[in-house]
């Protein structure tokens, strides 16, 4: 329904139950929208002993024959990404050079390998690995610059 004033002009148009739901409805779902982006979940500075201990025993069950999946059934779980050892090279030894650098969540840590591919061809790789400890174990390897 329309309301003129006494000059003819309109004045206010009577708004039905619905848009006053649908109003409401909106300001309700804004206000929860405002809240989303606020409550974001960081994981905890990298713990750099937990980090290089698994990154050693991680490295340990692939030199004796272990598969990354393995990993993820022990515990405490150990999420692992290598290409190598997912593709079947045969880790025959390693050196972890240096204590690692921390940054934020992650301790890159450099290793050198000493892999054995299908061919029975040995080959020495110097690598680095980004290890986390929260809130899960995790060990890959960073990719290259």
């Amino acid at each position: 329904m329309v309301t003129l004033d006494p000059r003819g002009r309109l004045v206010a148009a009577h708004a039905s139950r619905y848009a006053h739901a649908g109003a409401l409805a909106g300001l309700l779902f804004a206000s929860l929208l405002s809240g989303c982006g606020q409550r974001q979940v960081t994981a905890e500075p990298v713990d750099p002993d937990v980090a290089r201990r698994t990154l050693d025993k991680v490295l340990a069950h692939w030199k004796e024959g272990g598969t990354p999946d393995e990993c993820e059934a022990r515990t405490p779980r150990v999420v692992v990404q290598d290409l190598d050892w997912s593709g079947g090279a045969r880790l025959v030894s390693y050196e972890l050079l240096g204590a690692g650098e921390k940054r934020d969540a992650n301790l890159f840590c450099d290793v050198k390998l000493v892999l054995e591919d299908a061919s029975r061809k040995k080959l020495q790789r110097t690598v680095t690995y980004c290890v986390g400890t929260d809130p899960v174990l995790t060990v890959f390897r960073a990719l290259p610059n």
